[in-house]
């Protein structure tokens, strides 16, 4: 395949050795599969950080490990450092291009809902949907078109067109996206507040009966 990464095998796999594989740009990682022994690897994090900007998170790409055979792989997880944002640990899981696969897929809505231009609210449920299909027939993105959606309306799993290339595993009720009604009006919200005073007054009287 067109798309490859250059690995290294780690194989001091000491706490000491992987912070100085972080410092010099390199993301500590592991491969594993059917019938693959599992790797300890490092690979260049701008590259990754790149292919996968480029090619989307189920992208299937060669890793050229040194000293052995590429393989077939795609991101399976990650870990990402909490404050400076950059990755901390990689799972890559290699591909079997033969046989179907279940990964999860990013929805995308496309258009203003009409029920939108009348005040109404979207409500985006689901960002993912799980899909199986074979390795090469993964979509990048499942695009929806949302604007004929008025308030009240919503789309399921199950209104989907039916896909040539791939099955979707979520449940056909669940719901996608939906437009909701308008917030309440101002009047109904200042409701709660004249209610929250009176309590105060009762317990201010009877704090007064208690220390007469």
């Amino acid at each position: 395949m067109s798309l490859k990464l250059k690995a290294s095998l780690r194989e001091d796999l000491r706490s000491s050795a992987t912070k100085e594989l972080r410092n010099s740009g390199l993301v500590p990682a592991v491969v594993y599969g059917k019938g693959e022994e599992a790797k300890a690897v490092s690979v260049d994090s701008i590259e990754l950080v790149k292919l996968i900007r480029d090619q989307g998170r189920n992208a299937i790409f060669s890793l050229d490990i040194e000293g052995g055979k590429p393989l077939q792989v795609m991101l399976h997880d990650y870990q990402a450092h909490a404050l400076r944002d950059h990755l901390v640990h990689v799972d890559f899981f290699k591909v079997n291009l033969t046989e179907e696969m279940d990964v999860q897929v990013p929805v995308q809505l496309d258009g203003e809902p009409e029920g939108a231009r009348e005040g109404g609210i979207l409500q985006q449920s689901l960002y993912e949907l799980q899909v199986r299909a074979m390795p090469n027939d993964i979509p990048e993105e499942i695009s929806i078109d949302i604007s004929a959606l008025n308030i009240g309306d919503s789309i399921s799993v199950e209104d989907l067109p039916k896909a040539d290339l791939y099955t979707v595993l979520d449940e056909p009720d669940a719901t996608i996206a939906s437009v909701l009604p308008p917030a309440l009006e101002e009047e109904e919200e200042e409701a709660p507040e004249a209610g929250t005073a009176e309590p105060e007054l009762v317990d201010a009287e009877s704090e007064e009966n208690e220390e007469g």
